[in-house]
């Protein structure tokens, strides 16, 4: 092929644009799926935190409904009532988020101390002073290792129970259910666009009622075992 004959075809070839929009087009396609892909993967994560925080509000709230009915003493909790609390909180989540396989619940009674009521006119377990807050009783949901960034079961919260500055108290008489939860997010697509953090929240409710502070009310589901106790890591009641 002469010099010539090869000039004018290149000529040619530098004239056609008949494939430049696929060439364009198979150029930017990483750029554009990958944009794609980090935009769902975002989403997914913004509404899974909102899920979590859901959950934590539903189960503060209903937590603050809870207990026997009676119009001669004050509403008594029973600890199935805290279980079933936590397995409709579950139910609540949706069986797409797996919350206690991948999370836990925490939920905690923040009351005065009584002496003469509190856990049942005997003495609590650890020190508490009269008329200061403290956590009469803590149940918790979940498979994650995971306990209360805010104080255990009899702990004295003198300065309320929350994040600083934003802390909870309960009044003499009441009682302030305080949630937390938490959860490993899955993701959608892959950990190296947003990663796999660990969602937090918190919620908390003051009990709708009057309500027996003497502590949670126990009824056996089997020999030596009882609900939602803190020291185990299950999907479910033990």
């Amino acid at each position: 092929m002469s010099l010539t004959r090869t000039k004018a075809i290149l000529r040619r070839l530098r004239g056609n644009l008949s494939g430049l929009a696929a060439v364009e087009f198979a150029l930017s396609l990483p750029l554009l799926l990958t944009a794609g892909l980090y935009g769902t993967e975002t989403a997914n994560m913004a509404l899974t935190y909102m899920r979590v925080h859901k959950v934590a509000m539903h189960i503060a709230d209903n937590a603050a409904r809870i207990g026997d009915t009676s119009t001669i003493t004050n509403r008594a909790i029973f600890e199935a009532d805290v279980s079933d609390l936590l397995v409709g909180g579950n139910t609540q989540a949706g069986t797409s988020l797996e919350f206690y396989e991948r999370g836990r619940a925490i939920v905690s009674s923040l009351e005065v101390y009584n002496p003469a009521v509190s856990c049942g006119g005997k003495n609590c377990p650890g020190s508490q002073t009269d008329g200061v807050n403290f956590i009469h009783w803590q149940r918790c949901m979940g498979k994650k290792n995971y306990n209360s960034s805010y104080g255990d079961e009899y702990d004295e919260m003198a300065l309320g129970m929350g994040p600083t500055g934003k802390e909870v108290m309960a009044d003499a008489g009441g009682a302030v259910i305080f949630v937390e939860v938490a959860y490993d997010y899955r993701p959608l697509i892959s950990r190296h666009f947003v990663g796999a953090p660990t969602i937090t929240a918190i919620s908390s409710f003051t009990q709708r009622d009057n309500i027996d502070l003497s502590g949670l009310k126990k009824i056996k589901r089997r020999a030596g075992e009882f609900f939602a106790l803190c020291n185990k890591y299950t999907s479910g009641p033990a």
